[in-house]
């Protein structure tokens, strides 16, 4: 039996073992022009393995690289396209510089944690108070949606003096407002059964559909 396992490696498997066995054969032509020929009837063959690569620019320009690639960049044929070197694909990307600072509440994520350091950086004034007070109250909601169902006034204001790294320290006077227990923090994608929701939409509809129903079986009694 030929498996698999003792052919030759495929170079991109996403076109199969046969476009890499006519690449090859294309590279055997000794006629340069017949080689020009048979490579595109090739790259027509690609585009139709992999129709989704037509939504890209220059999606063409893209085929004659895969081509080039899949024949280990030794294809001597006459391409449309400038042809592409094996350190264009073997380079490693650019590294994203990230920073080193770690979080110190996951949470609450990082833009609260640097709020935080903007607010202890400003001058002690009734304004800078209120923007306490004002990120206390969103990080109380925050907490709610991903933790417990109630939270008090003190953790919020240690986690301030945490995320800040001690150098905030929320008055004594500032005590956040109780919530409402109708008021409902829904976590990210959750969709809510009535509402503005097209779930909601569709219960109203149900609603109305059952009502017709009623009342045209009242009429024909």
């Amino acid at each position: 039996m030929d498996y698999n396992t003792n052919r030759e490696k495929l170079i991109m498997p996403e076109y199969g073992r046969h476009i890499q066995k006519m690449i090859e054969q294309v590279k055997q032509i000794p006629d340069r022009e017949k080689r020009n020929e048979q490579i595109r009837a090739v790259v027509a063959v690609m585009e139709i393995l992999n129709p989704h690569l037509a939504e890209h620019p220059d999606y063409k320009h893209k085929l004659w690289d895969h081509v080039n690639f899949i024949a280990g960049f030794d294809l001597d044929v006459d391409s449309p396209y400038p042809k592409p070197t094996m350190e264009e694909f073997t380079a490693p990307p650019e590294i994203v510089p990230m920073t080193k600072e770690p979080l110190a509440a996951a949470h609450y994520g990082r833009n609260i944690q640097n709020m935080i350091k903007v607010i202890a950086a400003m001058p002690q004034d009734e304004a800078r108070d209120r923007m306490i007070k004002s990120m206390a109250v969103y990080m109380r909601q925050q907490y709610l949606i991903w933790n417990k169902d109630t939270v008090s006034d003190e953790t919020i204001f240690k986690d301030i003096e945490k995320l800040s790294g001690g150098t905030l320290k929320v008055p004594e006077y500032i005590h956040l407002e109780s919530i409402s227990e109708k008021e409902k923090f829904n976590r990210p994608g959750m969709i809510l059964p009535t509402g503005n929701g097209q779930q909601g939409r569709g219960q109203f509809r149900t609603q109305g559909r059952n009502k017709n129903k009623k009342n045209k079986w009242k009429k024909q009694q």
